[in-house]
C-alpha cells in the first residue's frame, strides 16, 4: 500500500467545514471522496503545487476509501500512467494530495455548492 494516511491542509479543512455545514454531510472521507473524483475527471493533470499538511485533519487510506480502497488507489494509478507518471508509491501519493485538494478547492468555489443536490448536479452536469 503506497498510501497509508494523510493530512489536510488547513486551508482544505477550512474549505470542507463549510462544505459540510451546506450539504449536512458529516464526514470528512465522504467529502473527500466527491473531491477527489472531481478532480480526476478533469482532463489535465492538477497543477503540481506544494499542498501543506498544516490541518489537524488526518485520515488513514482504509478511511478515505473504505469498502472501496482498492478502486480508489486502481483509480489514481490509472491516472498516473495516463498523465505519463511512473506509479510509484511517492509519485501516487503526491498526486493524490493534488488530486484531492484541487477536487476540495472545486467543490468549495464560492456559490456553487449550496445543497447535497448541488454535489449530484455537479456530477451528472459533466458526465454529459
Amino acid at each position: 500500500m503506497s498510501i497509508k494516511q494523510f493530512r489536510l491542509s488547513s486551508q482544505a479543512k477550512d474549505q470542507l467545514i463549510r462544505l459540510k455545514t451546506k450539504t449536512g454531510i458529516e464526514h470528512w472521507n465522504i467529502l473527500c471522496r466527491w473531491a477527489f473524483c472531481l478532480s480526476l475527471r478533469e482532463p489535465t493533470p492538477p497543477t503540481p503545487i506544494d499542498v501543506p499538511a498544516d490541518s489537524n485533519v488526518e485520515l488513514t487510506w482504509h478511511t478515505f476509501g473504505g469498502e472501496h480502497h482498492e478502486l480508489y488507489m486502481a483509480l489514481l494509478k490509472e491516472r498516473c500512467v495516463r498523465d505519463g507518471l511512473e506509479p510509484t508509491d511517492r509519485v501516487l501519493s503526491r498526486q493524490f494530495r493534488l488530486h484531492l485538494h484541487r477536487g476540495v478547492g472545486y467543490l468549495a468555489t464560492p456559490n456553487a455548492i449550496r445543497s447535497i443536490g448541488d454535489i449530484l448536479s455537479l456530477s451528472t452536469s459533466a458526465a454529459s
